[in-house]
């Protein structure tokens, strides 16, 4: 789901006002205890969104429809999501950040794969690009295997190996490996799609 906003609302943050980029948005809500934001589709819905202030402003809801009330400590976090055309079948999988659904990482499609183990391997993907850059952050699932999977630091899938899924495998492996030599200190949250709506690294194929 690529994002659409070109415009950031920063009411609480190191510099409040406005920023056409969210990376701009970031550093002035990075580590800033209690930031207030929000992104728009355009100019003149960020100016009245910044004037109103955050009580209303952050209720403007982008063409008509309803924001989704995610949880402030979520506004930074990481989303992770896979999407597979049948099962087995070709799989994907992404990260993205949870305040506008801007991209960090995407890896597939894979062949002869499924939906939880794409699952499984988003999770230690974020995992690992985090170790990478230094940083911690939430991460969001909408899947309780993949989570449950990751807890047990093992892919407990079914899937047969087909040899058109061979790099599946290898990932799994990694993956695997991965969690085996590495402790995970940061929090792995599931993601409530019936109160927030879809997660926001869902690929709109469902």
């Amino acid at each position: 789901m690529a994002s659409k906003n070109k415009y950031y609302v920063v009411w609480n943050g190191v510099n409040p006002g406005i920023y056409e980029t969210w990376n701009e948005c970031q550093l002035q809500i990075k580590g800033f205890k209690g930031a207030a934001y929000k992104g728009f589709e355009t100019r003149e819905e960020a100016e009245r969104a910044y004037s109103e202030g955050y009580a209303t402003g952050r209720n403007a809801s982008l063409k008509g429809t309803a924001p989704r009330q995610i949880p402030q400590e979520l506004s930074d976090a990481v989303a992770v999501d896979a999407s597979c055309l049948g099962n087995p079948g070709k799989m994907e999988y992404r990260g993205v950040w949870v305040a506008d659904g801007s991209p960090i990482f995407k890896a597939g499609p894979f062949e002869d794969g499924t939906n939880n183990i794409g699952e499984f391997l988003a999770i230690v993907h974020a995992l690992a690009w985090m170790e990478q850059q230094g940083v911690r952050f939430t991460i969001c699932s909408d899947s309780r295997n993949a989570i449950l999977w990751i807890k047990q630091k093992k892919c407990k899938t079914k899937l047969e190996r087909t040899g058109r899924n061979d790099k599946v495998f290898e990932l799994i492996a990694r993956a695997e490996r991965w969690l085996a030599t590495h402790a995970i200190t940061v929090p792995i949250v599931k993601w409530e799609t019936k109160l927030w709506g879809e997660i926001p690294a869902d690929f709109g194929r469902k």
